[in-house]
């Protein structure tokens, strides 16, 4: 197989052999809250969307996603008008669909109701062609909790950095 510049294999599924190129990524959600369980969404787009999106001109700082009426809509993620696309450009921050499989939808309705979980974007990338979104159920991290984080993170960069001094010391 040809190795493309920009495509990744999906993380999680080391089974499927398609890629995906990473068009937005949320990283403030990694460390606002705890990941329970990761989904891939389809998301309904307008024409000029998808050629601002493939621009790489979206945002998703501050998007979450909620369920209302069965269906899952993502709010609040920033879409760049595509400037060539002059009258038929879009609201920017308008609620943009989800598409996912009933049983999925009827899943995340039972935890985001019932045990205090939210739903947000993680990323939103490209899969055969389709523009994606990786959306998370997640529980929110109190300042203990990122205090905590960030020191687990600040002490396994040291002991990386250590090790590599050893190795190196050799």
């Amino acid at each position: 197989m040809k190795k493309r510049k920009g495509v990744f294999p999906i993380s999680g599924n080391p089974g499927k052999s398609a890629g995906r190129k990473v068009l937005a990524q949320n990283r403030k959600a990694r460390h606002l809250y705890f990941i329970e369980d990761k989904y891939e969404a389809g998301i309904a787009l307008q024409g000029t969307e998808v050629k601002s999106i493939r621009g790489g001109r979206a945002n998703l700082k501050e998007s979450y996603a909620r369920v209302e009426g069965g269906e899952i809509f993502l709010y609040n993620m920033h879409i760049s008008p595509y400037e060539p696309g002059n009258r038929f450009n879009h609201d920017p921050l308008r609620p943009r669909k989800l598409l996912m499989h009933r049983r999925e939808i009827n899943r995340l309705i039972g935890y985001v109701q019932e045990k205090g979980y939210t739903l947000v974007p993680l990323s939103l990338y490209l899969s055969k062609g389709r523009v994606k979104v990786e959306l998370a159920l997640a529980r929110g991290k109190k300042d203990f909790d990122k205090r905590r984080s960030i020191a687990e993170r600040d002490a396994k960069r040291e002991m990386e950095r250590a090790f590599k001094d050893r190795q190196l010391a050799r």
